[in-house]
C-alpha cells in the first residue's frame, strides 16, 4: 500500500486496519458523507486496506456538487445582470449549468469575483456601493454561521448593496432521504467532521432509532477514518446502532452553540433541490424576513425571470454524477469518466470540486 507507506502515522494505520480485519466476520456497506473523507480515503487507499468484508461508497458530502443545475442557471442569470458583481467560492466557476458557466459569463464580461470568505464579499459591497454584490451561498451547515454573521455585520453597518443567493444544504435531511429511498443498504455511515462540529452528535440520532444503522463522527486522518470503521464494524457485529463520536478534538455533542445561534438569527428551513435526488423537505436554509433585503433571490425575483426567460433546465447527457452522489454508482461506472470527462473538460461537478468523488478517482484511481 504505497499510498498509506507515505502516512507520517502508517503503522498504527497498519495496525488498526488489521483490527477491523479480526473483527469483521460479515459483509457491511458503509458510505462516507463528506467530501473530505472520500479524498482521505481514497489519496491513502484506505478501500484497500480494510478487509474485503467492508464495502464503501461515497454519498452527497460535496456542496458544489450536490448544488442543482438549476440553481446554477439562477446563479448564472443573476451574473448576467445590469450593475451587479458575482462573488463565489472558486470551485463554483468551472461548474457546468444548463447553457453555460459562471467561467463563461465571466469570460463574456460578467462581473465575477473569487472570494475566500463571506467577509471578502462584504468588503466588495462597501468598496462599490453604485453595484449591488451577490454571494453564491453554497454549502452545508459548515458554511451557514459565517453567512449568517455577515448578514448581520452588513445590516449593522447598514451594507444595503450586499445580498446572499441561499442555496446552503443541511445534512441529516438528506441523510434521512437517502435512507428513506433505500436505493443503497447502508449499515454504517461515517458522519461528516466539520459538519458536526457545528451540529454536534444528536442530530443523527434517528438514524439508528428509525433505520438501524450505525453512526461515527469521523475527523480526516487515516487514523481517524479507520477508527471510525472500527466503531462502526463493532456496531453492527454487535447488532447496536448508535451515534458515537471518533473525532472528540473537534466534536461535542451539542455542536458549537455560537455558530447555531446564528443560523437560527438568520435562517428558517424549507426544501431544497439536490443534484441526482430531488426536492428533500426542511434541507434548506432560507432567509428569514427580517433579513429578507439581503435576500437575492427576492430582491431581483422580476429581473431573474426576465434574465432566464424560461429556458428549460438541461442535464448534461450520460453524465452520472446524479448516481454517484446517491452512491448507487461509483465514477469507474460513468462512460464519460477519463473519456470525455476530466479535470480539464468537466462535464459535471463531480469532476470539478476539490471535494468531488470523481476529481478523487480521476487523481488516486489511475
Amino acid at each position: 500500500m504505497k499510498f498509506i507507506d507515505e502516512y507520517q502515522d502508517s503503522k498504527l494505520a497498519k495496525g488498526l486496519a488489521g483490527r477491523i480485519a479480526g473483527r469483521s466476520t460479515k459483509p457491511v456497506r458503509l458510505m462516507e458523507f463528506c467530501g473530505g473523507h472520500t479524498h482521505a480515503i481514497l489519496r491513502y487507499g484506505i478501500r484497500q486496506l480494510v478487509p474485503k468484508t467492508v464495502e464503501m461508497r461515497s454519498g452527497p458530502g460535496c456542496p458544489v456538487c450536490v448544488t442543482a443545475t438549476a440553481d446554477l442557471d439562477k446563479s448564472i442569470a443573476l451574473a448576467h445582470l445590469p450593475e451587479v458583481i458575482i462573488t463565489t467560492f472558486g470551485d463554483m466557476m468551472r461548474v457546468p449549468g444548463s447553457y453555460s458557466s459562471l467561467q463563461q459569463a465571466k469570460a463574456e464580461g460578467a462581473d465575477i469575483r473569487i472570494v475566500y470568505s463571506t467577509t471578502d464579499a462584504v468588503e466588495i459591497a462597501k468598496a462599490n456601493p453604485e453595484k449591488s454584490v451577490i454571494f453564491i451561498g453554497i454549502g452545508f451547515e459548515t458554511t451557514a454561521p459565517t453567512i449568517a454573521a455577515s448578514i448581520i455585520k452588513a445590516q449593522q453597518e447598514k451594507i444595503e448593496n450586499f445580498q446572499v443567493l441561499s442555496l446552503n444544504k443541511l445534512t441529516p435531511p438528506v441523510m434521512k432521504a437517502l435512507l428513506g429511498l433505500g436505493e443503497v443498504k447502508l449499515d454504517g455511515i461515517i458522519c461528516p467532521g466539520h459538519v458536526s462540529v457545528i451540529i454536534g452528535s444528536y442530530p443523527y440520532k434517528f438514524i439508528p432509532q428509525n433505520y438501524g444503522v450505525a453512526c461515527v463522527i469521523s475527523g480526516f486522518e487515516p487514523l481517524d477514518i479507520l477508527l471510525c470503521i472500527d466503531k462502526l464494524v463493532e456496531q453492527f457485529e454487535n447488532g447496536q446502532p448508535r451515534v458515537e463520536i471518533a473525532y472528540l478534538r473537534g466534536v461535542k455533542p451539542e455542536g458549537n452553540r455560537k455558530a447555531l445561534q446564528l443560523m437560527e438569527e438568520v435562517f428558517e428551513t424549507g426544501e431544497a433541490n439536490w443534484r441526482g435526488i430531488g426536492i428533500v423537505p426542511q434541507s434548506g436554509l432560507k432567509i428569514k424576513r427580517k433579513y429578507e433585503c439581503f435576500d437575492a433571490e427576492k430582491a431581483f425575483s422580476g429581473l431573474l425571470r426576465f434574465a432566464r426567460n424560461d429556458k428549460p433546465v438541461r442535464e448534461p447527457k450520460e453524465c452520472r454524477c446524479g448516481d454517484v452522489i446517491r452512491g448507487a454508482a461509483t465514477p469507474l461506472e460513468c462512460k464519460l469518466f477519463r473519456r470525455v470527462c476530466t479535470p480539464e473538460s468537466p462535464v459535471g461537478p463531480c469532476m470539478v470540486s476539490s471535494e468531488g468523488a470523481c476529481a478523487a478517482y480521476y487523481q488516486f484511481c489511475g
